[in-house]
């Protein structure tokens, strides 16, 4: 069995790693060749749990390494910031006998990277579709689309989680009435100080900006509570520039990307400009997924479920401009989630109706992405999380 090292980035890793760029991640004094990730999917056909690979540093080729069964639904992943446990929401609509998800927590074996259940907890609410751990690996946040809250979870000493200490309530509705009759949060994400959280409601068209108490696991609205994002746009993922003073948000519904600027005192956001997703020829159906910025912070990269294709935008942080550099088609249908390996090498997309991650190289100056030939074959793939260097 090779060794796996004990090293989980964090997001100022992000930027350091970013330098190494294709050279790969250097850890120990010993050049890393693999990066151990997990991918998270929906259990109600083939998949059997979450699934976990080794992607090849120097090919891009990824090599199945096992498989954790008998969990349902973890559609979302996170882990801790020291790499011992592992997270995942478990997107049904009952749970318990309630109308609540679950989320549950994993330890992770530190030889072989194989996950051990530790306990669930009700996530509050139906349908949870988003995990966050805050940055000390203190407490678990989870985002709950069918309840149109989010909640809050203590972490205890073992990695389990603890009985929720807050459940906020997102109240109202927007224009779609076929998908905005009432709140769905659709994430919740921490600055990496871990004072301001932030969630984007694709129900009520708002994203939620809460101070979070990092002794008690409390979240407080900011002032302002929120910022409104156009009628019908449906926010839904979101995402920090690497110096924290841009935030870019992912609207579902009309398939676009809102850049704000970010008070790092206050935590309010600023709108700055919200830009299309899609090539002007585009005509069909579509809806976006997910956000991500490449580890340097120069470029921004969006997922498009109907066209099937990465969005590519080139991110001035000096004036605050994105600047649209072209699609790359995701060779699979219905792309939901995606990753930036932490070296920016690789983009990885899980293409949720093709069965399929599909390993593009990206060019680090000009943004650009080229297919590897490399796939791998997984059932319903949703999330994607990048763990552990190996050497």
């Amino acid at each position: 069995m090779t060794q796996i090292k004990i090293n989980r980035p964090s997001r100022r890793d992000f930027l350091k790693f970013g330098a190494v760029g294709a050279l790969g991640l250097t850890l120990r004094g010993k050049r890393a060749t693999e990066l151990l990730l997990y991918v998270g999917t929906y259990t109600t056909g083939k998949s059997e749990g979450i699934y976990r690979y080794r992607l090849n540093l120097a090919s891009g080729e990824l090599k199945h390494d096992g498989t954790t069964r008998q969990v349902v639904n973890p559609s979302y992943l996170a882990l801790s910031p020291n790499g011992r446990y592992l997270y995942a929401v478990n997107e049904i609509d009952e749970f318990a006998g309630e109308k609540s998800g679950a989320v549950t927590a994993f330890a992770v074996d530190q030889r072989t990277a194989e996950l051990r259940t530790l306990n669930q907890q009700p996530s509050l609410g139906a349908s949870p579709c988003y995990v966050e751990v805050d940055a000390r690996g203190e407490f678990v946040l989870a985002a709950n689309y069918g309840g149109g809250n989010v909640s809050v979870f203590p972490v205890q000493r073992d990695g389990s989680l603890g009985a929720a200490t807050e459940m906020k309530q997102d109240e109202g509705s927007s224009v779609n009435r076929a998908r905005q009759e009432g709140p769905h949060a659709h994430c919740i994400v921490l600055d990496q100080t871990n004072r301001f959280a932030y969630s984007c409601d694709l129900g009520t068209d708002k994203v939620m900006i809460f101070r979070f108490d990092r002794r008690n696991g409390k979240l407080q609205a900011a002032e302002p509570p929120s910022v409104q994002a156009k009628p019908g746009a449906g926010p839904r993922h979101l995402t920090f520039h690497p110096n924290e003073r841009y935030v870019f948000v992912m609207n579902e519904l009309d398939s676009t990307i809102t850049a704000f600027a970010r008070d790092q005192t206050s935590g309010s956001l600023s709108a700055l400009r919200t830009t299309t997703t899609l090539p002007v020829e585009f005509s069909g159906a579509n809806t976006g997924a997910d956000i991500h910025v490449s580890p340097d912070g120069r470029f921004v990269y969006s997922s498009n479920r109907g066209h099937d294709s990465i969005a590519i935008f080139a991110f001035d942080s000096r004036a605050g401009e994105l600047t649209a550099v072209g699609h790359e088609s995701t060779r699979g249908a219905t792309p939901r989630n995606f990753a930036i390996d932490p070296t920016g090498t690789f983009l990885l997309t899980a293409n949720q109706k093709t069965d399929s991650i599909v390993v593009f190289r990206r060019d680090q100056v000009k943004g650009r992405l080229t297919a590897t030939g490399k796939e791998a074959k997984v059932p319903t793939p949703v999330c994607i999380k990048f763990a552990r260097t190996i050497s």
